[in-house]
């Protein structure tokens, strides 16, 4: 999967949000700036890389929602993250083999492991392009979206904890509506995104941990959330804690441990 072009220089000096989670994970594909990062930010919420994997269950649980109960078989997902188990398309092809997946990130070492492992069935596509989300139109004009995804059929858009990097002056309603418009009727958006509804006093130390390392950490309430889905069909049970999203083992003791609100909708 994706092209065999040089990749950019990788600043290991520098904090990536792609590697802090993969900290957090528990991965090995990280630097100590990262490391740093992700330490002061466990100072102010200790439960960090819980919630993180959390995060990373519900990717699964969504996508194999939209696989098996929506029949979706193609999928962008933006802000991909350095791969680890349970990718978008590993989920979606184990429902169906025949899925394509279109991975974005814009951290050039998600692109060099991407390249390393991620490997799809022979029915199924998986490929990768260096993008940012703050130009969604050069997403979807680059040639790597009309060699996977047929947009004349169900796109799953998975913005699974990105949003979160952009400030409302950024117009990340724009940025995720003009997603939307170029995909066919039937599609699903699925978002997840950190909230300082449950601790603000934590949230808040965690934002200034990372502004202080250069990385933008937004918060949103349920009702911004639901914005995002403005004139879709909101799937079931709604915009929810992330844990309480279509939990595998009945409804969460505590569904606002993690600090996340979680969706799902359907374009009509």
């Amino acid at each position: 999967m994706a092209s065999d072009s040089p990749l950019p220089q990788i600043d290991t000096s520098v904090a990536h949000s792609a590697r802090v989670y993969d900290y957090w994970l528990g991965g090995k594909d990280n630097f100590a700036a990262d490391r740093a990062l992700g330490d002061a930010m466990v100072q102010a919420i200790p439960n960090l890389p819980t919630m993180a994997r959390a995060n990373r269950a519900f990717l699964g649980r969504a996508v194999r929602y939209l696989a098996a109960e929506a029949g979706v078989r193609q999928f962008l997902d933006i802000g991909t993250g350095i791969p680890t188990a349970a990718n978008t398309h590993e989920v979606a092809q184990e429902v169906a083999p025949d899925s394509r997946v279109l991975y974005v990130d814009h951290d050039p070492i998600v692109l060099a492991h991407a390249r390393a492992l991620m490997t799809s069935t022979s029915q199924g596509l998986a490929e990768f392009i260096m993008a940012d989300l703050r130009e969604p139109e050069a997403i979807l004009a680059d040639p790597a979206l009309a060699k996977t995804l047929d947009l004349d059929q169900p796109v799953g858009l998975m913005l699974v904890a990105i949003l979160m990097h952009f400030r409302d002056d950024e117009n990340p309603q724009g940025i995720v509506s003009t997603l939307v418009d170029a995909l066919p009727s039937g599609s699903y958006v699925v978002i997840t995104h950190p909230t300082a509804d449950f601790d603000a006093e934590a949230f808040n130390g965690a934002s200034a941990a990372a502004a202080h390392a250069g990385i933008t950490l937004v918060s949103r309430s349920k009702a911004d959330i639901e914005e995002f889905f403005t004139g879709l069909e909101i799937v079931e049970p709604g915009v929810v804690p992330v844990l309480a999203w279509h939990p595998d083992e009945g409804p969460p003791e505590d569904p606002q441990a993690a600090y996340y609100w979680a969706g799902a909708a359907r374009k009509p």
